[in-house]
Protein backbone atom coordinates (compact mmCIF):
# COMPACT_ATOMS: atom_id res chain seq x y z
CA UNK A 1 0.00 0.00 0.00
CA UNK A 2 2.79 2.38 0.91
CA UNK A 3 4.68 1.46 -2.32
CA UNK A 4 1.61 2.17 -4.49
CA UNK A 5 1.06 5.54 -2.84
CA UNK A 6 4.64 6.58 -3.61
CA UNK A 7 4.38 5.32 -7.17
CA UNK A 8 1.17 7.23 -7.84
CA UNK A 9 2.72 10.40 -6.43
CA UNK A 10 5.94 10.07 -8.39
CA UNK A 11 4.11 9.42 -11.66
CA UNK A 12 1.76 12.45 -11.31
CA UNK A 13 1.98 14.37 -14.60
CA UNK A 14 4.03 17.57 -14.39
CA UNK A 15 2.29 20.78 -15.52
CA UNK A 16 3.04 21.51 -19.14
CA UNK A 17 4.23 24.86 -20.43
CA UNK A 18 0.80 25.36 -22.04
CA UNK A 19 -0.94 24.77 -18.72
CA UNK A 20 1.32 27.27 -16.97
CA UNK A 21 0.55 29.84 -19.66
CA UNK A 22 -3.18 29.17 -19.29
CA UNK A 23 -3.03 29.54 -15.50
CA UNK A 24 -1.09 32.79 -15.90
CA UNK A 25 -3.79 34.13 -18.25
CA UNK A 26 -6.49 33.15 -15.76
CA UNK A 27 -4.66 34.98 -12.97
CA UNK A 28 -4.29 38.13 -15.05
CA UNK A 29 -7.92 37.99 -16.15
CA UNK A 30 -9.12 37.54 -12.57
CA UNK A 31 -6.98 40.46 -11.44
CA UNK A 32 -8.47 42.64 -14.17
CA UNK A 33 -11.99 41.66 -13.14
CA UNK A 34 -11.30 42.61 -9.53
CA UNK A 35 -9.61 45.85 -10.57
CA UNK A 36 -12.49 46.77 -12.87
CA UNK A 37 -15.01 45.97 -10.16
CA UNK A 38 -13.14 48.14 -7.66
CA UNK A 39 -12.88 50.95 -10.21
CA UNK A 40 -16.54 50.70 -11.15
CA UNK A 41 -18.11 50.29 -7.72
CA UNK A 42 -15.80 51.70 -5.05
CA UNK A 43 -13.29 54.31 -6.20
CA UNK A 44 -11.47 55.69 -9.20
CA UNK A 45 -8.83 58.26 -10.00
CA UNK A 46 -9.44 61.55 -11.82
CA UNK A 47 -7.31 64.48 -12.81
CA UNK A 48 -8.18 68.17 -12.72
CA UNK A 49 -8.27 69.66 -16.21
CA UNK A 50 -9.10 73.30 -15.50
CA UNK A 51 -8.55 76.08 -12.99
CA UNK A 52 -12.20 76.41 -11.98
CA UNK A 53 -11.49 74.94 -8.53
CA UNK A 54 -8.46 77.09 -7.66
CA UNK A 55 -7.03 77.51 -5.10
CA UNK A 56 -8.31 74.20 -3.68
CA UNK A 57 -7.48 72.11 -6.75
CA UNK A 58 -4.76 72.92 -9.22
CA UNK A 59 -4.60 71.91 -12.88
CA UNK A 60 -3.28 68.32 -13.21
CA UNK A 61 -3.96 67.42 -9.58
CA UNK A 62 -4.78 63.70 -9.34
CA UNK A 63 -7.65 62.74 -7.06
CA UNK A 64 -9.24 59.63 -5.59
CA UNK A 65 -13.01 59.68 -6.06
CA UNK A 66 -15.10 57.85 -3.46
CA UNK A 67 -18.00 56.25 -5.36
CA UNK A 68 -19.41 54.28 -2.45
CA UNK A 69 -20.39 56.77 0.28
CA UNK A 70 -23.36 58.26 -1.56
CA UNK A 71 -24.97 54.83 -1.78
CA UNK A 72 -25.81 55.16 1.94
CA UNK A 73 -25.75 58.90 2.59
CA UNK A 74 -26.67 62.07 0.75
CA UNK A 75 -24.11 64.57 -0.53
CA UNK A 76 -23.39 67.39 1.91
CA UNK A 77 -22.69 71.07 1.47
CA UNK A 78 -19.00 71.61 0.79
CA UNK A 79 -18.39 68.22 -0.81
CA UNK A 80 -16.33 68.36 -3.99
CA UNK A 81 -18.22 66.13 -6.38
CA UNK A 82 -17.57 64.59 -9.79
CA UNK A 83 -20.64 64.34 -11.99
CA UNK A 84 -21.67 63.55 -15.53
CA UNK A 85 -22.95 66.39 -17.75
CA UNK A 86 -26.56 67.48 -17.25
CA UNK A 87 -28.99 67.54 -20.17
CA UNK A 88 -28.37 71.26 -20.68
CA UNK A 89 -24.61 70.72 -20.76
CA UNK A 90 -25.01 67.89 -23.26
CA UNK A 91 -26.95 70.28 -25.49
CA UNK A 92 -23.82 72.45 -25.40
CA UNK A 93 -21.72 69.44 -26.50
CA UNK A 94 -20.14 68.97 -23.07
CA UNK A 95 -19.29 65.27 -22.82
CA UNK A 96 -16.60 65.07 -20.13
CA UNK A 97 -17.30 64.72 -16.42
CA UNK A 98 -17.05 67.85 -14.28
CA UNK A 99 -15.80 68.58 -10.77
CA UNK A 100 -17.26 71.35 -8.59
CA UNK A 101 -18.11 72.12 -4.97
CA UNK A 102 -21.64 71.43 -3.74
CA UNK A 103 -23.19 74.65 -2.42
CA UNK A 104 -26.99 74.34 -2.48
CA UNK A 105 -28.99 71.38 -1.17
CA UNK A 106 -32.49 70.31 -2.30
CA UNK A 107 -35.16 72.82 -1.26
CA UNK A 108 -32.74 75.61 -0.33
CA UNK A 109 -32.88 79.19 -1.57
CA UNK A 110 -29.50 80.35 -2.84
CA UNK A 111 -28.46 83.85 -3.85
CA UNK A 112 -25.39 86.02 -4.21
CA UNK A 113 -25.55 89.54 -2.85
CA UNK A 114 -22.84 91.98 -1.88
CA UNK A 115 -20.39 89.49 -3.36
CA UNK A 116 -21.27 86.70 -0.90
CA UNK A 117 -23.33 83.50 -1.07
CA UNK A 118 -26.47 83.30 1.08
CA UNK A 119 -28.40 80.11 1.82
CA UNK A 120 -31.96 80.66 3.03
CA UNK A 121 -31.05 84.30 3.79
CA UNK A 122 -28.03 83.30 5.92
CA UNK A 123 -24.46 84.12 4.93
CA UNK A 124 -22.41 81.11 3.94
CA UNK A 125 -18.92 81.68 5.34
CA UNK A 126 -16.62 80.17 2.74
CA UNK A 127 -12.93 79.80 3.47
CA UNK A 128 -12.18 78.09 0.14
CA UNK A 129 -13.49 80.63 -2.42
CA UNK A 130 -10.74 82.32 -4.41
CA UNK A 131 -12.18 85.82 -4.18
CA UNK A 132 -15.25 87.87 -3.39
CA UNK A 133 -17.76 88.00 -6.23
CA UNK A 134 -18.49 91.24 -8.03
CA UNK A 135 -22.14 90.74 -8.90
CA UNK A 136 -25.62 89.80 -7.69
CA UNK A 137 -27.28 86.49 -8.61
CA UNK A 138 -30.54 84.76 -7.73
CA UNK A 139 -32.35 83.95 -5.64
CA UNK A 140 -33.04 80.47 -6.96
CA UNK A 141 -34.57 77.46 -5.21
CA UNK A 142 -32.81 74.13 -5.66
CA UNK A 143 -35.27 71.47 -6.93
CA UNK A 144 -35.88 68.18 -5.15
CA UNK A 145 -33.20 65.50 -5.73
CA UNK A 146 -30.88 68.10 -7.24
CA UNK A 147 -27.91 70.21 -6.15
CA UNK A 148 -26.34 73.56 -6.98
CA UNK A 149 -22.60 73.44 -7.57
CA UNK A 150 -20.01 76.18 -8.00
CA UNK A 151 -16.28 76.32 -8.60
CA UNK A 152 -14.06 77.75 -5.87
CA UNK A 153 -12.55 80.07 -8.49
CA UNK A 154 -15.90 81.82 -8.75
CA UNK A 155 -15.12 84.42 -11.41
CA UNK A 156 -13.55 81.77 -13.65
CA UNK A 157 -15.91 78.82 -13.28
CA UNK A 158 -18.64 77.69 -15.65
CA UNK A 159 -20.97 76.11 -13.13
CA UNK A 160 -24.55 75.85 -11.89
CA UNK A 161 -25.02 79.61 -11.95
CA UNK A 162 -25.01 79.35 -15.74
CA UNK A 163 -26.51 75.96 -16.57
CA UNK A 164 -28.65 74.98 -13.58
CA UNK A 165 -28.70 72.03 -11.18
CA UNK A 166 -27.10 68.61 -10.92
CA UNK A 167 -29.61 65.74 -10.53
CA UNK A 168 -28.67 63.27 -7.82
CA UNK A 169 -28.37 60.41 -10.30
CA UNK A 170 -25.69 62.31 -12.26
CA UNK A 171 -23.28 62.34 -9.30
CA UNK A 172 -20.43 59.86 -9.71
CA UNK A 173 -18.72 60.39 -6.37
CA UNK A 174 -16.88 62.62 -3.94
CA UNK A 175 -13.26 63.75 -4.24
CA UNK A 176 -11.54 62.72 -1.01
CA UNK A 177 -7.77 62.37 -1.50
CA UNK A 178 -5.18 64.12 -3.64
CA UNK A 179 -2.34 61.73 -4.58
CA UNK A 180 -0.55 64.07 -6.99
CA UNK A 181 1.30 66.39 -6.89
CA UNK A 182 3.57 65.09 -4.09
CA UNK A 183 3.84 68.45 -2.32
CA UNK A 184 0.02 68.58 -2.03
CA UNK A 185 -0.55 64.95 -1.09
CA UNK A 186 -3.39 64.21 1.34
CA UNK A 187 -6.95 65.18 2.15
CA UNK A 188 -8.47 67.91 0.00
CA UNK A 189 -10.40 69.63 2.79
CA UNK A 190 -8.69 68.45 5.99
CA UNK A 191 -10.63 70.70 8.39
CA UNK A 192 -14.37 71.52 8.74
CA UNK A 193 -15.53 73.97 6.10
CA UNK A 194 -18.29 75.69 8.04
CA UNK A 195 -18.92 76.32 11.73
CA UNK A 196 -21.60 73.86 12.85
CA UNK A 197 -23.65 76.66 14.41
CA UNK A 198 -23.82 78.46 11.05
CA UNK A 199 -25.05 75.57 8.94
CA UNK A 200 -28.28 76.64 7.19
CA UNK A 201 -31.11 74.13 7.04
CA UNK A 202 -33.52 73.59 4.12
CA UNK A 203 -36.73 75.55 4.53
CA UNK A 204 -35.37 78.25 6.84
Amino acid sequence: MHHRHNQDFNNHPQPSRNNLWLEGCKTVALSLVFAFGFHTLVAESRYVASGSMLPTLEVNDRLVIDKLSYRWSNPERGDIIVFSPTDKLKQQNVRDTLIKRLIGLPGEKVEIKEGRVYINNRLLREKYAAEKLRYEWGPVTVPANSYLVMGDNRDNSYDGRYWGFVPHDHIIGKAVIRFWSPDRLGQIDPSPLYPASEQPSPGQ
